[in-house]
């Protein structure tokens, strides 16, 4: 018991650092104007800015003096783990997730960490830069949002979300602005009636766990690290999140890109397994 409740304090200081850390990689993004970000596509066509280059060192330099003995996977240096297996904990990080939607000048960008232990995420840390808006979960721990200013201290403590319970009525969907798909919108049919919510990046998993939101459901493949954070957050504040195929969704897939096959994300974790089956 003294050992649980010891690794659950070290989670939560561990939070703390993060927090402070995705704080002052939104200042490294909003350094950058997304009119004159010198944006292009990598190999595989997904587009990549200075922005996304900025923040990814500033996560980087902050992770080696902070929390040094975590291995890191982040999206921008994903090959360096090429031909590697990742330790029983590790960070998956996205500097910059939702790049469409900072070219575009929207503001549902946001910047991604998560701890993963033996391939569950147990920590994640959201920040909507442009919004002002930071999002924290430590399963067993609790979850919280917070509001933070670029430049002034962060609030150590913020108001604990948590999803909300199975609407008997209409329930709402949050789905991705840019990467709708047919797998999708045939699941959301199944969990009809239904009112579709258009976000991009992780802030949907964010308003799933604040419950603003009642399911998330991404059946296209996608990333690890767009996921991650999020999902521990779900988790964190009371939700469920399932692998498309209903089992366990799991990290550390090095020999699959760390990619994973498509997720279901859900408010309520009782009627998750009641629909799922």
């Amino acid at each position: 018991m003294q050992q649980a409740d010891d690794q659950r304090e070290a989670d939560a200081a561990l939070a703390e650092r993060l927090t402070g850390i995705v704080v002052a990689a939104s200042a490294s993004i909003l350094a950058v104007d997304f009119r004159d970000c010198g944006a292009r596509l990598k190999a595989d066509d997904s587009p990549v800015s200075r922005a996304d280059e900025a923040a990814h060192r500033t996560i980087v330099e902050e992770l080696a003096r902070l929390a040094p003995a975590l291995a890191v996977i982040s999206e921008e240096a994903a090959a360096d783990w090429q031909g590697r297996t990742p330790p029983n904990d590790f960070l998956l990080v996205d500097p910059l997730d939702g790049t469409v939607e900072f070219l575009a000048g929207r503001l549902e960008y946001t910047v991604n960490i998560a701890l993963v232990r033996v391939g569950t995420p147990v920590i994640g840390v959201i920040a909507a830069p442009a919004l002002g808006l930071l999002w924290r979960g430590t399963v067993g721990y609790g979850a919280e949002r917070l509001h933070f200013a670029v430049g002034q201290p962060t609030p150590r403590h913020g108001d604990p979300i948590h999803t909300r319970p199975w609407p008997q009525d209409e329930r709402v969907a949050a789905v991705s602005r840019s990467h709708f798909d047919p797998s999708t919108e045939a699941f959301l049919k199944q969990v009809a009636p239904v009112r579709p919510l258009a976000a991009g990046s992780a802030l949907k998993f964010c308003r799933l766990a604040e419950g603003a939101v009642d399911i998330y459901p991404r059946l296209a493949p996608t990333s690890e690290w767009d996921v991650a954070a999020g999902h521990a957050i779900v988790l964190a504040a009371g939700g469920a999140v399932f692998a498309a195929n209903g089992g366990l969704l799991r990290y550390g897939g090095a020999a699959e890109r760390f990619r994973v096959p498509g997720f279901t994300a859900w408010g309520d974790a009782t009627a998750a397994r009641r629909i799922l089956g």
